[in-house]
């Protein structure tokens, strides 16, 4: 039976989601009741006025409610999914290693989510890219050097804040290590708090000092400090990141219907953990009977004492200055030209990087980072098809595609061959793919949408993007047609 969760304050904490484009009954009510924040998608959006209706309906329910997506650039975009983000994600970022220039990208960003009048971003990632085998973060990194990452996380925080949009740095105290993924696992490190503090905690010292407005937790465990992930831990959240670095903003968790945490239709108890553990802004499971569960399961937790009032007050409390404080204004129009020519000053070109003479063969293995994270329309082969009219080519998702590799590699005699991969020293599909072509053509020019680990699986030719965002594929189009940089 529902427990009614009227006059605990329990919505003011609560950031939901919804399937569609249009807001369902059941969170229109939510909101009439005071629910804290919407997390938007890819499916919620459309198109500009379409996300700006969406928005606008939603705060007639509720004036204060927080409007979230994640929009980091590079891969992870909503506002942009349908074509692909104008902007290089922060891998590119880091490596252009210029904090003016990450923190106007971060600035231009929060101008295109200020205009539809969304209000808080779930960006930038601050976790180190110390792991290479770690397949969700990669090239949503600034990089591996702590005082780089920090740096650009500081920069694009102020850059996102210009324009009263909120910045979220993420995940704390650091998912970089990780060698698994928390959207189908729980992710355990072996690292004690000293080496976070002198590595993984640094970025975000310096975005609580940089004034970010909120930091989302990590589903990663960390026996040396706790037996529970941290954004269960009273430990790391209460402890650590309030007392130890003195952050007194939003604490926001990563997705509890992530497998590390595992809340559903048929249980909350993280909800509940994470709350106790200090959290204050719960981001939801995606289906709606999920949803409805965690706020019940909240409401009788309140009722029966295992939550204190204090606890959901305090809570409610800070969402409610974070909105008070995020009212959308941008500073300037959103400029994606930036991102463009940030795109092109990232990549790591190495060999002749000499103009394609013919319509090339592109065999474009550039593929998702994690299936667990929406993809793009961006495609390096279909760019060099509107570009080469004769370009022709294949995507392969698979082993199972490497099955006529050695007929498409012959279909490519006479042209240039082209090989996208997208981390290949992470993926044996993707490694064999690179021995065979390198092994019949050993001109073939290897383009890498991922970060830059699989440099030495390719031959003398190389062009990393240090993303796949749409930016950094039509720079990745430029080099090999000859445009010019701008």
């Amino acid at each position: 039976m529902a427990v009614s969760a009227s006059g605990t304050g329990i919505e003011g904490c609560l950031l939901a989601r919804f399937d569609g484009v249009v807001p369902p009954p059941w969170l229109l009510q939510w909101l009439d009741d005071g629910l804290a924040g919407v997390l938007l998608f890819a499916g919620n959006l459309s198109g500009p006025e379409q996300t700006r209706s969406v928005v606008r309906q939603l705060r007639s329910h509720n004036p204060h409610v927080l409007i979230a997506v994640d929009e980091e650039g590079g891969l992870v975009t909503r506002v942009e999914a349908a074509s692909g983000s104008s902007y290089p994600g922060n891998a590119a970022l880091g490596a252009v290693d210029d904090v003016t220039v990450t923190s106007a990208v971060a600035q231009s960003i929060g101008a295109m989510l200020a205009e539809c009048g969304i209000s808080l971003n779930l960006a930038p990632v601050a976790d180190l890219d110390d792991n290479p085998v770690n397949p969700v973060i990669g090239v949503r990194s600034f990089g591996a050097d702590p005082a780089r990452v920090a740096a650009h996380t500081a920069a694009f925080v102020a850059g996102m804040q210009a324009n009263k949009v909120a910045a979220c740095a993420k995940h704390f105290p650091g998912h970089g290590r990780a060698g698994a993924d928390s959207h189908v696992t729980l992710p355990s490190v072996a690292a004690t708090l000293p080496e976070l503090l002198a590595t993984d905690l640094v970025p975000f010292r310096a975005a609580i000092e940089a004034g970010v407005r909120s930091v989302m937790t990590a589903h990663v465990m960390f026996p040396a400090i706790d037996e529970v992930p941290a954004t269960l831990s009273r430990r790391l959240v209460s402890e650590v990141l309030r007392r130890e670095l003195g952050f007194d903003g939003v604490v926001i968790t990563d997705a509890l219907g992530m497998a590390a945490i595992g809340d559903s239709a048929k249980t909350a108890s993280g909800t509940i953990r994470a709350m106790a553990a200090g959290a204050d802004l719960i981001c939801l499971p995606a289906d709606e009977a999920a949803q409805q569960r965690a706020r019940d399961t909240l409401a009788a937790a309140f009722y029966g004492g295992v939550l204190s009032p204090d606890r959901v007050a305090e809570a409610a409390a800070r969402v409610r200055a974070l909105a008070d404080w995020a009212h959308p204004d941008p500073v300037a129009a959103p400029d994606p030209a930036l991102g463009a020519a940030v795109a092109r000053r990232a990549m790591l070109a190495e060999g002749a990087v000499a103009p394609l003479i013919a319509p090339p063969y592109v065999l474009d293995a550039g593929g998702r980072m994690s299936a667990q994270l929406e993809d793009s329309a961006a495609s390096l082969l279909g760019l060099l098809r509107a570009r080469l009219p004769g370009t022709e080519g294949v995507v392969l998702r698979g082993a199972a595609d490497l099955a006529a590799l050695d007929e498409r590699i012959a279909a490519a005699v006479g042209r240039p061959l082209v090989v996208v991969v997208r981390d290949a020293h992470r993926h044996d599909w993707q490694r064999e793919l690179l021995v065979r072509s390198l092994a019949a053509r050993p001109d073939v020019r290897v383009v890498a949408t991922g970060a830059t680990h699989d440099r030495a699986l390719a031959g003398p030719w190389y062009l990393g993007t240090r993303g796949g965002s749409r930016a950094s594929l039509i720079a990745a189009a430029d080099v090999l047609t000859g445009e010019p940089a701008a």
